[in-house]
């Protein structure tokens, strides 16, 4: 039952997921949705047919009505969900994760899903009490409708942009929408294809847009952006191939959102970088840190009723559209070129620091390695948000325990690359049982 992860459910398909549980999760849901109205949609990986079709089962055993959307990006599932003013719906992905795995984002209610809303599924099924019923399924089609949903918040603009879908679930709708409203388009793995043969699903992951890259300098683009698989995360490139990373995009959406909502709150993840703290604060707005997360981010996000959120995996989450959606930020992105110019000149007086990605680390006492870190550091230089977060005069120092794995996972940042250094060596060396590790991070 490792599947249950705390926001969502994920897994190796035919290892750790398969129709079978598929059926139960659907009964489960079904279970606690008692006779309500489901939306279910699906991404493009070949398991994703029989998951769903295994799904819809479930919930209708249990007395759910379903709409079936067939295979759609997950914006367009969020958007579906409220225009067909259903009760909560169920997006079988594998999102941005490697093609042999696959899982589902839940919706129960309008509201993201809480940890505690998964461990109640994972608690139904094991315990195999479900509700009885006869539901009805229908299906809807509904792109077009998310389609002239989007372009109803731009105007058109005329630049030219490279679009890697990365064979995902926006192949067809983001180069569509684009070029209606006027932009020159140049696709790249725009061809639907759940294996994901040209570049594993995760833009986030920095050597998978080598190919994006060197597009978008040879066709003199403007920008470029990658998809993940389900369309949920966007990272961008600019007009010179450079990626641009998530925290330097978040600065670039701050800066331009906050100059029309001043004093709004504006979210942002706890591993970001300082510089979006910063960017948040030049500009006049009220920095709200949250634990990395979709559900947990978008949970703030609605709460505090921000003009914005972000974090550094690519969400982007939108005021207007109160969530997050690849292709919206992509326009939002590409507004802002056209009014205010290259992403190059806007990133220029943005100090980049030096940041290590995400390290993670097997160990057998997480618990321990978090409470000798925190004995260490005095309380007014801790975070426990998530983990234990230090904050330095220059820099800071973030370790979790993994929801999933028996890991710690690190990450540090420091204003020069010898002060990063010694944060690291530093915060090491209250960890021994890790130090063979360490020559592995980099």
């Amino acid at each position: 039952m490792s599947i249950f992860k705390a926001c969502d459910i994920r897994g190796v398909y035919g290892k750790e997921l398969n129709d079978t549980i598929s059926f139960s999760i659907g009964k489960a849901v079904g279970t606690l949705m008692n006779g309500k109205t489901i939306v279910v949609g699906g991404d493009l990986r070949p398991s994703t047919e029989g998951l769903k079709t295994s799904l819809i089962d479930g919930l209708i055993h249990s007395g759910c009505n379903v709409i079936d959307i067939d295979i759609v990006p997950t914006p367009a599932f969020y958007f579906a969900v409220n225009f067909l003013s259903a009760d909560g719906g169920i997006q079988v992905t594998g999102s941005h994760n490697p093609p042999q795995d696959n899982g589902m984002k839940v919706l129960l209610g309008k509201n993201p899903v809480r940890p505690q809303d998964i461990i109640k599924i994972k608690e139904i099924v094991e315990g195999g009490s479900f509700s009885q019923g006869n539901g009805k399924i229908s299906q809807a089609k509904i792109l077009d409708d998310y389609k002239q949903f989007i372009k109803r918040f731009f105007k058109n603009g005329n630049l030219r942009i490279v679009v890697d879908a990365g064979n995902g679930c926006f192949w067809q709708i983001a180069p569509q929408v684009l070029r209606e409203l006027g932009y020159n388009v140049f696709e790249l793995f725009c061809e639907p294809d759940g294996r994901f043969p040209n570049r594993p699903p995760n833009p986030a992951v920095y050597k998978n847009l080598k190919h994006l890259q060197e597009m978008v300098v040879s066709s003199k683009a403007d920008f470029g952006v990658a998809f993940d698989g389900d369309g949920d995360r966007a990272i961008f490139v600019d007009e010179r191939g450079k990626i641009v990373p998530a925290d330097m995009a978040i600065v670039i959406y701050v800066r331009y959102i906050l100059s029309g909502n001043p004093s709004s709150p504006i979210v942002y993840d706890i591993k970001c970088s300082q510089i979006v703290k910063d960017a948040i604060e030049s500009a006049g707005g009220i920095p709200v840190m949250e634990k990395s997360g979709h559900a947990f981010i978008k949970t703030t996000f609605l709460q505090k009723q921000a003009a914005f959120a972000g974090e550094v995996s690519g969400h982007y989450f939108f005021k207007e559209i109160k969530g997050d959606d690849g292709l919206f930020a992509t326009l939002k992105m590409a507004e802002i070129v056209q009014k205010n110019g290259a992403i190059s000149r806007q990133t220029e007086n943005v100090p980049e620091y030096a940041t290590t990605p995400d390290i993670r680390l097997p160990v057998k006492n997480a618990e321990k390695i978090l409470e000798r870190i925190k004995k260490h550091y005095p309380p007014h230089m801790q975070s426990l948000l998530d983990g234990v977060r230090i904050q330095f005069d220059d820099g800071w120092a973030l370790i979790r325990k993994s929801v999933t794995e028996p890991l710690i996972t690190m990450r540090f940042e420091a204003k020069t690359f010898q002060r990063l250094e010694e944060i690291k060596n530093e915060i090491f060396s209250l960890i021994p049982e890790i130090k063979n590790e360490k020559d592995h991070t980099g």
